[in-house]
């Protein structure tokens, strides 16, 4: 089973959080953000995967923190769960609407972190979170799990569409890429033989 289960404490957060690439319950979403628990349980549903996670953080300051460091664990979970990525497709893309909104989504499982996040026209804000913290989010995951994702707007108007589309797509992208292809023959998807 490809599962993993992190706590990390800071001064400024504390987080549990558990993720189960093969599917399984999702057992909660408690961030203290309401706007970040609506894209987990985006990212969770339409990956199909099992994901719990509980943060309590400095939400009094702002959610940047919160925002940041449950990236960041995520990351590590993704990280510990997908281990040597043996027999994985290792890539998965996808262009996902959702009403006016049209978004691109590709992964690269490739042990690089890397982000190209190109969301143009979403307005600073969606109730109280700043939309700048999608990029903080996906730079903190990438960064952490060795991944290269590309998330770019074709089209879009509505803020809350084309945030809640990148995490449709990201998921589904994901999806795709962690899903076990039988051409590899069990093998890591890499001419190098190791990613």
């Amino acid at each position: 089973m490809r599962k993993s289960e992190k706590i990390r404490k800071t001064r400024e957060t504390e987080i549990q959080l558990s993720l189960n690439l093969d599917g399984g319950e999702s057992c909660g979403i408690d961030t203290g953000c309401g706007f970040l628990d609506h894209m987990l349980e985006l990212f969770a549903c339409h990956g199909g995967f099992g994901f719990s996670v509980s943060c309590r953080g400095d939400t009094g300051v702002d959610y940047h923190h919160t925002v940041e460091d449950v990236g960041i664990v995520l990351g590590d979970a993704f990280a510990e769960a997908i281990g040597e990525k043996a027999g994985i497709c290792r890539y998965g893309s996808i262009i996902l609407p959702m009403d006016e909104a049209l978004l691109l989504a590709a992964v690269d499982i490739s042990g690089r972190g890397l982000l190209v996040l190109d969301l143009p026209g979403v307005a600073a804000r969606v109730g109280d979170f700043d939309t700048e913290l999608v990029e903080e989010f996906f730079a903190a995951f990438v960064r952490r799990a060795g991944v290269t994702l590309h998330i770019r707007a074709l089209c879009g108007s509505n803020t809350h569409h084309i945030i809640e589309a990148a995490f449709k797509a990201f998921a589904r992208a994901l999806r795709q890429a962690v899903s076990f292809d039988p051409a590899t023959g069990g093998a890591v998807p890499s001419s190098k033989g190791v990613l």
